[in-house]
């Protein structure tokens, strides 16, 4: 009996670890740092045989348990770091002002290549011998090449013959944390918040280590810690304690913490009786407020405010302006070095013309009226962060002021944490966008790095989609999505398809019988979700609250820009929002160059075509189909792609871990059936005014119209 009982105790043992080593896939991220079993193992063997770590902060410490730690697993033998340089084939790691007048002399003039935060990576002869060399202008900047340097081993790269310089083109590379004091967050669908306020500043959660280690990894070097729906106790000395202890864990990892400042402030936790920027109580409240957060945290960031924005306190309460506002709290950082990223994302009930114009216009007018240490925060599109909109009219036309890109990685309205939804491509497709401003190749991407308009103080912000799920981010693919993120911020010119081939590679797996379809399937997979939700420019047609699932029947909320029948338009005669000159004329609001393109409904590109236009049932697409063919062949496109991506999944499985293959596999199954919904629900509701019959080709839907309106989700996550 004993002897049954041991093995059975022994086999309990067994599974678990195995269990746990498939779980901490899941957790490690693009850190996996597996052992090479690839025929380029051999040139990696020879060509590392110790580091030489040549500075001691707190930095250069990360930089060398990094590499040991990767480099032994990766390479299945110790590797020896040391502070003196002996033999041949080291990795020599230190900055600018650690290096050895020999060593600076065999790298020439690269160090006028890089800026504050940029790296070199270079094979060097150092009496006569061969090395590495992994160096920065400051230590910052070597961290960010170590992590580049195991990329490099990761993804099966040569070594030999190195001779990399780079750098950030951006100087605020920053996650947005939506997340509230209670541990919720707003449009967060990876479960509660990181940070746990109770526990803080006593417990230091390895989470925030790792998370630290993360971002750092691609060049993140900030973090908004709280809700831009802002709750005032963040500035109490209760919570700055427990701020600070975040702030010092993550500045060895480069990262600054930032905070939302809650405009109404100086009354909830100040006791004055108003928050008038020009009252000078007020002013001095948030000068001495400042002074408090730097004395704690001397690099502290500085602050993101939303005001005057969906019911959330601004300058405007007072009769004062956005300048008015954001030059007040910018005056209070500026002796500290700190920034205020004051949100464009604005939009009145009082103003029923067209929500895509009224950022533009309220902002535009305040062309060079901001403090130097001001830079606005700008979303990708006019509306909210859609699957598909157009870039944001005001990119391009603020030359004097910094504006700042605001993505969200976290899916509000790409199907949550359930849906495989590869964001850069995404992100890509805004930053390339000629904005014609300047003339042809004025990028956006140009106007976020200050290429176009000789910005000093740049930056791109993402809505963080990470919480506490084991795999961080709810999905194992909705990590690429924050990986993606960082390596765009870095360098918003990177293409999609180099930053999903070097994640697949980091995360899963070098053999080229995986990466080849499975980069295939994230790359479609963006258009697969606007083909099946919001095809040929249709926007904000989702339940509305949760935004989970379809619901362009919406009309009974009482501010008019709420409800989805207000972007859709659908009659009896056509459907889509008119923009053009025949509109709200919303067109007017781009360069000349485009506004002639988006205005024409001949020239008006078909992925825009219904948010900039009007259009008749029966107008024909330039495949020959009448618009409502052509609509729902687009959902039905949409649904047979996710197919598709399940198909490609299943014949990935001897490349995986049983564990991720099955996740990844069930949410397949769920985006693929919420797929079908949305066709269906769409297509039926829309079907009312075309008055016409699905075409060949789509799939019959199972259920009334009746049915879907009657679905609820009272509990659906991040509300």
């Amino acid at each position: 009996m004993n002897l049954r009982k041991n093995a059975f105790l022994l086999f309990i043992i067994v599974f678990s670890s195995i269990i746990d080593a498939s779980a901490q896939k899941d957790y490690k991220l693009w850190l996996q740092y597996e052992k090479k079993i690839s025929p380029e193992i051999s040139g990696y063997l020879s060509g590392i045989n110790g580091i030489v770590i040549l500075e001691n902060t707190e930095t250069s410490k990360i930089s060398s348990t990094e590499l040991q730690t990767a480099l032994s697993k990766m390479l299945d033998k110790d590797i020896i770091s040391t502070a003196k340089l002996e033999g041949e084939n080291k990795i020599i790691v230190g900055s600018k002002s650690a290096l050895s007048g020999e060593i600076q002399k065999s790298i020439g003039s690269d160090f006028d290549k890089i800026n504050e935060e940029g790296f070199i990576i270079k094979s060097i002869s150092v009496n006569n011998k061969k090395h590495i060399l992994i160096t920065g202008k400051k230590d910052i900047g070597v961290l960010y090449g170590v992590y580049n340097f195991l990329r490099l081993v990761q993804t099966n790269k040569s070594i030999k013959n190195l001779n990399i310089a780079d750098s950030p083109k951006t100087n605020i590379r920053i996650l947005n944390h939506w997340d509230n004091l209670d541990r919720t967050v707003e449009r967060g669908y990876a479960g509660f918040s990181l940070w746990n306020w109770q526990k803080l500043p006593d417990f230091i959660d390895q989470r925030y280590i790792d998370y630290a280690r993360a971002n750092a990894s691609i060049g993140i070097n900030g973090t908004v810690l709280s809700n831009v729906n802002a709750n005032a106790l963040i500035l109490t000395p209760q919570y700055l304690e427990k701020v600070e202890s975040l702030a010092n864990i993550f500045r060895p990892y480069g990262i600054k913490v930032y905070l939302t400042a809650r405009f109404s402030a100086p009354i909830e936790i100040g006791g004055l009786k108003t928050a008038d920027p020009k009252d000078p109580d007020v002013i001095n409240w948030w000068k001495n407020k400042t002074i408090e957060i730097y004395k704690r945290i001397p690099d502290f960031g500085g602050f993101l405010v939303k005001a005057n924005s969906e019911g959330q306190p601004g300058p405007q309460n007072y009769g004062r302006d956005h300048v008015d506002g954001a030059n007040m709290l910018a005056d209070a950082v500026a002796p500290f070095g700190g920034v205020i990223m004051w949100r464009a994302f604005v939009y009145s009930e009082h103003d029923a013309n067209d929500r895509a114009k009224q950022a533009y216009a309220e902002f535009v007018p305040y062309e060079g009226k901001f403090k130097e240490n001001v830079i606005v925060q700008v979303k990708n599109g006019a509306i909210d962060f859609q699957p598909r909109e157009p870039f944001h009219p005001m990119f391009g036309a603020m030359p004097k002021t910094p504006l700042m890109m605001e993505f969200q990685i976290t899916q509000e309205y790409l199907g949550f944490s359930t849906h495989l939804v590869f964001l850069p491509k995404l992100f890509q497709e805004v930053l390339e966008s000629d904005t014609y401003q300047n003339g042809k190749g004025s990028t956006v991407a140009k106007v976020i790095d200050g290429s176009l308009n000789k910005t000093k103080l740049t930056g791109i912000a993402g809505v963080s989609n990470i919480g506490n799920d084991l795999n961080w981010t709810g999905h194992p693919f909705t990590q690429a999505n924050w990986y993606g993120f960082g390596r765009l911020a870095w360098n918003p010119y990177l293409d999609s398809e180099v930053i999903a081939d070097e994640w697949l590679r980091s995360t899963f797996s070098n053999d080229e019988n995986f990466i080849k379809p499975i980069k295939k399937m994230m790359i479609e997979s963006r258009e697969a979700v606007v083909n099946y939700m919001t095809p040929l420019g249709l926007h904000h047609i989702m339940d509305t609250g949760h935004h989970y699932g379809p619901g362009p029947w919406v009309s009974n909320l009482s501010r008019p820009e709420w409800n989805p029948v207000y972007y859709h338009k659908a009659d009896k005669n056509g459907i889509g929002f008119d923009r053009s000159k025949t509109g709200t004329n919303a067109t007017a609001q781009y360069a000349p160059t485009l506004e002639k393109i988006f205005d024409n409904l001949d020239t008006c590109p078909e992925k825009d075509l219904l948010w900039f236009h009007h259009v008749s049932w029966d107008y024909k697409l330039k495949n020959g189909q009448t618009l409502w063919n052509g609509m729902a062949l687009k959902y039905q496109e949409g649904v047979d792609q996710v197919k598709n991506m399940q198909n490609t999944w299943n014949k990935t499985e001897k490349y995986v871990d049983t564990e991720r293959f099955k996740e990844v596999q069930m949410l397949l199954e769920i985006q693929y059936k919420e797929s079908k919904w949305w066709r269906d629900a769409c297509l039926l509701y829309f079907q009312q005014y075309s008055g016409k019959e699905l075409p060949a080709g789509v799939e019959k839907p199972t259920q009334s119209l009746e049915y879907f309106k009657s679905l609820k989700f009272p509990f659906a996550p991040g509300n």
